[in-house]
């Protein structure tokens, strides 16, 4: 009995009439058939079109035999890594091996290679020495030149190379492939399709190459940071698909890769196709008995609005991938998914989230973006609101409302982020209000990340004095709905420009809010973003200025504890980081302290996850600060 879902097997293109396959995509992930994922919307638009696909999921990477189960196809292999970069997939930021991974059955880690995208793209070559292999997804797309690879510690090829394929799809791919797959359909051969937006491909000559800039010669930016800097930083700059030009990175005199344009946002009735199309909304039945796909859990009743983000955060990836443009769907096409979602068995009458990369961005920045692009060397919302910005709500506001009226839904959460600038340069204050009152269940978690102004300057985000304003306004509108709700944010640690005084001073404001995160994200070095520029080379590329960069694992690890100081386990860090800025005035029982003396104190006796102004039956033993706690 043929299912909803593509061919995984021979008995499945049997079942289908199909001698062979148009296509057969390798993919890093568990299959799952579910819009969020990548292979699902590439292989499904593959489909609209007239071309067959079949899925071989985490292939057995030690045996070549396990990429040709579905034969060879008739125009290509498609690759990819899966939804996240393989490596980051594989290890914290310390380089420790993870011990789950979420898109695979059974949440089991080991089912991919590192560097999985090359290592599936070679496992195809050693049995079909021609067929045309296209690379796609999250991982190819960030790599797809010159690289600082942070787990090898040094600069890598674009990964076209070290792959041996043939083209590489940037960005989210629906245009260039069909656009590749036609062009393959018409007979032309695969070394010259080398003319489409969205893609990067190889050339021995640039004599048919007219208009591209030419980055520094990849011996140069292995070699020389700062070479490295301005050549990562033309790339930043020519990610628009409207003013980005043609890019060519020259490897020796025979050997060049170009990267084209990226490719034209989709309209809004081209997003509506796209999530429209017949996914099956889970994971392949094959995995039921392994327990499943734990990534299904998270986005199973989400509804994904947007794509794109104008934000322009130094340490996010978006800008390289997606791009700065914001793309939506329809209200008629998410409230026809979202009706589809009552229907499920196990829907419990939440709406988990309706967003994407940035919650409340329903409309490009500014009117001209769909027409010039984005500005090259100016950011929408830092450091402060481009005069050209329209901030505005009401859209958002008008689907909420619209999905709240939806027959068994009784809560639509939003999950995915707002950001908060955005929200204050919205003159009218009807979507903080909804927000508050509908959409948020006691909690709101946000995204500061740090308080210093010195390194939100780095991290592209706004100044602390904006996250303050917005903190005053979210109390004050929690107090006209009569109502007690907290903002959860999110910090991060050990960025590029934090040095340990900054630390110290973010530690101060959170035992001022009388708050310890339970999680705090050091800063991650991943492929293609300012912030790994900055890390890697010791400048900020946007102004070629030296930035202090935390690099020593003794001190990141000082960094992380300062945000955590209340963990008794962090207690030497902090000790340690206080002394060696000269802050033992941290160290007492005031209410302004730290950490109390510990000859002095019974913490070797407090129970693991009690803050130090907690006794064992989690009494206060000294007043707390007077200041009102504005987290939870």
């Amino acid at each position: 009995m043929i299912n909803g879902f593509l061919p995984v097997c021979k008995q499945d293109m049997i079942e289908r009439g199909i001698s062979q396959l148009d296509f057969v995509y390798i993919i890093g992930d568990a299959y799952v058939d579910h819009p969020s994922f990548g292979h699902a919307i590439i292989s499904r638009v593959l489909e609209s079109h007239g071309y067959s696909v079949g899925i071989i999921s985490q292939p057995d990477w030690k045996d070549k035999a396990s990429i040709a189960i579905l034969g060879e196809p008739k125009l290509g292999f498609l690759v990819s890594g899966g939804n996240m970069d393989s490596m980051v997939n594989h290890f914290t930021v310390s380089k420790k091996r993870r011990h789950q991974d979420a898109y695979t059955p059974g949440g089991v880690m080991g089912k991919r290679p590192d560097y999985a995208t090359i290592v599936y793209s070679n496992l195809i070559r050693q049995t079909y020495k021609k067929t045309p292999i296209i690379l796609g997804g999250i991982e190819a797309s960030l790599r797809r030149m010159a690289h600082y690879d942070y787990w090898s510690d040094k600069v890598k090829r674009s990964i076209l190379l070290d792959s041996g394929a043939d083209i590489l799809s940037y960005g989210m791919g629906e245009r260039s492939v069909i656009e590749i797959a036609d062009a393959l359909a018409s007979g032309i051969e695969v070394k010259d399709i080398t003319y489409i937006e969205g893609t990067v491909v190889k050339t021995a000559s640039l004599d048919s190459v007219y208009d591209a800039v030419i980055l520094e010669s990849f011996e140069e930016v292995r070699t020389d940071k700062m070479k490295y800097a301005k050549s990562f930083y033309t790339q930043y700059s020519n990610t628009d698909p409207f003013s980005g030009k043609r890019l060519a990175e020259p490897y020796s005199d025979h050997l060049y890769v170009v990267q084209n344009p990226a490719a034209k946002p989709l309209t809004q009735i081209e997003m509506d196709d796209v999530y429209d199309l017949p996914y099956q909304k889970t994971y392949h039945p094959s995995y039921k008995a392994l327990g499943g796909v734990p990534a299904i859990d998270e986005i199973k009743f989400s509804l994904t609005s947007n794509r794109g983000c104008f934000g322009g955060c130094s340490f996010c990836a978006l800008t390289f991938h997606q791009g700065r443009i914001v793309q939506t769907r329809s209200h008629q096409s998410i409230l026809k998914e979202a009706k589809e979602m009552t229907q499920e068995k196990d829907f419990k009458g939440y709406i988990h989230d309706v967003g994407g990369p940035t919650a409340d961005f329903r409309q490009p920045a500014c009117s001209k973006q769909l027409k010039h692009g984005a500005c090259k060397n100016k950011q929408c919302l830092f450091p402060q609101p481009c005069s050209n910005l329209e901030a505005d709500h009401s859209d958002y506001v008008s689907l909420l409302r619209k999905l709240r009226e939806i027959p068994n839904v009784k809560k639509v959460f939003i999950r995915s982020g707002i950001r908060f600038d955005y929200v204050l340069a919205d003159q009218d204050p009807a979507f903080l209000k909804e927000l508050c009152q509908h959409h948020i269940s006691g909690q709101l978690r946000v995204a500061p990340e740090h308080v210093s102004d010195q390194v939100l300057i780095r991290m592209g985000k706004p100044r602390n004095q904006v996250y303050e304003k917005f903190c005053h306004e979210f109390e004050q509108t929690n107090a006209q709905l009569h109502m007690e709700q907290y903002l959860v944010p999110y910090l991060m640690s050990s960025h590029p420009g934090s040095t340990m005084k900054e630390a110290v001073e973010l530690a101060e404001y959170c035992r001022d809010l009388g708050y310890m995160p339970e999680q705090v994200q050091d800063f991650y070095p991943t492929p293609s973003t300012i912030s790994t520029c900055m890390y890697y080379t010791g400048v900020d590329p946007r102004d070629m200025k030296p930035v202090y960069v935390p690099k020593n694992p003794h001190e990141k690890a000082m960094q992380r504890a300062l945000i955590q100081y209340r963990n008794p386990a962090n207690y030497k860090l902090v000790m340690e980081a206080l002394r060696s800025e000269n802050r033992m005035d941290l160290v007492g029982f005031d209410q302004k302290c730290l950490i109390r003396p510990r000859q002095l104190s019974k913490e070797k006796n407090t129970p693991k996850g009690r803050t130090y102004h907690e006794n064992r039956k989690g009494k206060s033993r000294v007043p707390k600060s007077p200041k009102k706690n504005r987290n939870h």
